[in-house]
């Protein structure tokens, strides 16, 4: 549905630059702090609009970024899709052979780069890869000494085009936005997002069933725009007219904290490692983070023990969100229903720990093995599958996958999940994580959400290892706090364990080590750890009554 009815994102824009023209854009840089408002920031995009078509950019062109969060980036998420084109953020953490392989898959025809990050995109292209891509944008006011060619820098890129542009009428089904998943089972899958599936998420999770975005918010997202468009936030954030905040490359803990006072952040999201950081600098250092109202979780599981301390230490609320990259990709959000504030504190974080209820729009089933849908109940696991209006039905160019993860119009997550009685999920684990022991489940991340409630730990992982006996053992792998006793931490963990699971789930073994290994996207790999412990040396010869299931 071609036409000014159709459902796309430029209207966003229209909007935020029409009757908010003056809230800001801040992004900080390595230059120091860059600002501009909603007015200047549309005449920013025609100019880029018309540097692209200049360039040779066609509708269905695919454009890709490979950059970190700031004003420059956010600027071709409305230009790119609004002409026509297709935005493809890169992950600049993915392995040089899997950057190489995203490129060619993708045809990108032009990449706009970092200079931070250009020598990591040298290393793919050094391999004589990228024979779709006819220019390199770097993202500064001057080139810096790189192989890359051709090459010119963005400020001459886009300085001789007009502060306005034609922008055409797109039909709903135009591809707007592509983003690959991090191939930590293979090679990454390519997931398209047309400007119907942004327009439908960014319309969710405006309202106070999604993330409650306002006007009068200030938002900075630390989730990377080059994993799932930031979580929608550069357009939900747009649309609600709000003002913009980005942390620029690899933000420190002292730099979250300085944004949030400086800027007056009221809504921030990442991954848990990034808040975990941020309480442990404010543990040490004075900042005010007054201003902060809420933080959104995803990526992995918050643990509860953050949750509490936002919320009685800092007076800032946990939103704990799900989502996956095929899902454009927030699914679910924990918000309390109404009369739930009158819970016990305790009842209330245990809902808030959860993924939380579906988002209006999407629905979900939880199947078993065999198909069947399994009870709300709170207790029984299932796989959960979901669809919807910005749930993509297919990977690109991978009709392999395609059968493997899809069944008709639903997507299968791959998410072990149980869903109480009032309809909120809660991740039990990853279908190729949970622990299969003596024909019976043991959820790894449950067990890690409580071993990361202890004060010496760190950061906690789990992973099943072979046993001859029981098939599979947990093993525990415990970055401590500094300074930490290992010999009580280790006794305490285990009594912290049996403490709320059933004996058998008690860890085989606790492992100290010093960092968890981390995927592209900040996500435990457990793959990793796997590939390391691949046998039973850690356990081997341990048979204690605990490893046993419970008779009843």
């Amino acid at each position: 549905m071609p036409g000014a009815t159709a459902q796309t994102i430029r209207p966003f824009l229209w909007r935020a630059s029409k009757l908010f023209p003056d809230r800001e854009i801040v992004s900080r840089t390595a230059e120091g702090i860059r600002r501009s408002t909603y007015a200047e920031y549309e005449g920013r995009v025609a100019q880029l609009a018309g540097a692209l078509e200049d360039a040779g950019i066609e509708r269905g062109d695919r454009v890709a970024t490979f950059c970190w969060n700031h004003d420059r980036h956010f600027e071709t998420y409305f230009a790119i899709p609004s002409m026509g084109a297709q935005l493809h953020t890169i992950n600049p953490l993915l392995p040089d052979h899997h950057i190489q392989y995203i490129v060619e898959n993708a045809q990108d025809k032009i990449v706009f780069v970092d200079p931070s990050l250009a020598p990591k995109l040298e290393g793919a292209f050094d391999e004589g890869a990228f024979e779709s891509v006819e220019q390199f944008v770097m993202m500064a006011s001057e080139v810096p000494e790189t192989g890359l060619e051709p090459v010119t820098d963005y400020e001459t890129f886009v300085s001789d085009f007009d502060t306005e542009y034609d922008w055409p009428d797109l039909p709903e089904d135009q591809p707007a936005g592509m983003c690959y998943t991090s191939g930590t089972t293979g090679e990454p899958k390519g997931v398209e997002y047309t400007q119907q599936m942004m327009w439908a998420h960014t319309m969710a999770t405006l309202p106070e069933a999604g993330l409650d975005i306002r006007s009068d918010d200030v938002i900075m997202p630390v989730v990377p725009m080059f994993h799932v468009n930031a979580w929608g936030l550069p357009f939900s954030c747009t649309a609600a007219g709000a003002k913009h905040v980005y942390p620029g490359p690899s933000p420190t803990p002292e730099d979250l904290a300085h944004l949030i006072e400086e800027e007056g952040v009221t809504m921030t999201a990442g991954v848990p490692t990034v808040w975990l950081g941020l309480l442990d600098y404010l543990d040490e250092n004075d900042a005010d983070i007054s201003s902060l109202e809420r933080i959104v979780i995803g990526g992995s599981a918050a643990p509860k023990s953050v949750i509490k301390r936002f919320d009685q230490e800092y007076d800032v609320e946990v939103v704990h969100a799900w989502g996956m990259t095929e899902m454009s990709p927030v699914g679910t959000i924990a918000h309390l229903k109404p009369g739930m504030e009158d819970l016990p504190l305790d009842e209330q974080y245990e809902k808030r720990g959860k993924q939380g209820l579906m988002v209006p729009g999407l629905e979900m089933r939880v199947v078993d093995d065999d198909g069947n849908e399994v009870p709300w109940n709170g207790e029984d696991f299932g796989e959960l599958w979901v669809r919807g209006p910005w749930v993509t039905t297919e990977y690109f160019k991978r009709p392999d996958a395609n059968e493997e993860d899809y069944v008709e119009n639903w997507l299968k997550t791959g998410d072990v999940v149980t869903v109480d009685a009032e309809g909120y999920v809660k991740i039990v684990d990853r279908a190729k994580d949970v622990i299969k022991s003596g024909g019976e489940w043991i959820s790894s991340l449950e067990l890690e959400n409580t071993l990361m409630g202890h004060d010496d730990v760190s950061e906690a992982t789990v992973i099943g290892v072979p046993h001859e006996r029981w098939q599979e053992r947990p093993v525990a792998f415990i970055v401590p706090q500094a300074g930490a006793d290992e010999d009580a931490l280790k006794s305490d963990l285990v009594e912290l364990v049996r403490a709320e699971f059933p004996k058998w789930w008690t860890p085989d073994e606790v492992v100290f080590i010093d960092e968890v290994p981390k995927t592209a996207t900040g996500k435990f790999d457990k793959k990793v750890l796997r590939d390391q412990y691949d046998d039973s040396s850690l356990i081997e010869g341990k048979t204690p009554d605990e490893a046993a299931p419970d008779d009843d």
